[in-house]
């Protein structure tokens, strides 16, 4: 096994958000996956196997194996792409949410991934007490998304993580419209064992389409319905 250390979503060192990526002849036991996952205490390690077609990519939070993860797939198609394939511009995942595709453009990469079926559901006063902040609408996909009135409620907010733990969702987003972007948003994940991811591309599958509908266009910084789109500089801001 070789494991690598990938910043995703940054173009500088120590920034954005770490992923361990670990390539493997085969699979090792789920047991001595998860303590790795552990170990490395990041928001996630992806395990890659080389298969007839393609490989095979799972992903583990210091808690539990996810169904999708975005930045640690830009980041085991960074390290396929230029250490095993460098001559080639496109490589295919087999994972639990099917197969993704990520193709390298110059120094540029493009991913595909699926979006979510979104249904509204009722703002209650267990989100209230989670976030410290009432949202003003909430729906729910593999994770929950809760809508806030302003930038600064989002920015500040403290929410309390047991208590976070007991409201819908996979993750807790927070997000509301910004000023200089077309929304601002976090993501709470207690139940994967990580307070804070710092850019949780699964979790911007379900974000960004519920603010392309909103507003009734493309967001700036992704391209919504299968294809998400990484800006020159890495930064996720929507």
């Amino acid at each position: 096994m070789k494991q690598y250390i990938v910043d995703a979503f940054t173009n500088k060192p120590f920034s954005g958000n770490p992923a361990a990526v670990c390539v493997m002849d085969k699979w090792p036991s789920e047991e001595s996956m998860m303590k790795l996952a552990m170990e490395n205490n990041l928001s996630e390690t992806a395990f890659i196997v080389k298969e007839e077609a393609g490989y095979h990519l799972r992903w583990f939070t210091p808690g539990t194996e996810v169904e999708l993860c975005g930045h640690a797939t830009l980041a085991s198609s960074f390290v396929i792409l230029n250490f095993y394939e460098s001559g080639s511009d496109e490589v295919r995942f087999n994972t639990l949410s099917g197969e993704l595709i990520i193709k390298k453009k110059d120094n540029r990469y493009e991913m595909n991934f699926p979006t979510y079926e979104l249904n509204e559901i009722p703002v209650t006063d267990d989100m209230e007490k989670a976030y410290g902040v009432r949202p003003v609408k909430a729906v729910l996909g593999l994770d929950l998304v809760c809508v806030f009135e302003t930038e600064e409620q989002v920015r500040n907010m403290n929410p309390d993580q047991n208590l976070l733990t007991a409201i819908p969702g996979r993750i807790q987003n927070a997000t509301t419209k910004g000023k200089d972007t077309d929304c601002v948003s976090r993501s709470f994940c207690p139940k994967l064992s990580i307070a804070e991811d710092p850019v949780c591309g699964s979790a911007h599958c379900q974000i960004a389409d519920y603010w392309s509908n909103d507003v009734g266009r493309i967001l700036r910084t992704f391209k919504i319905k299968k294809n998400v789109e990484v800006t020159d500089n890495g930064k996720i801001i929507i």
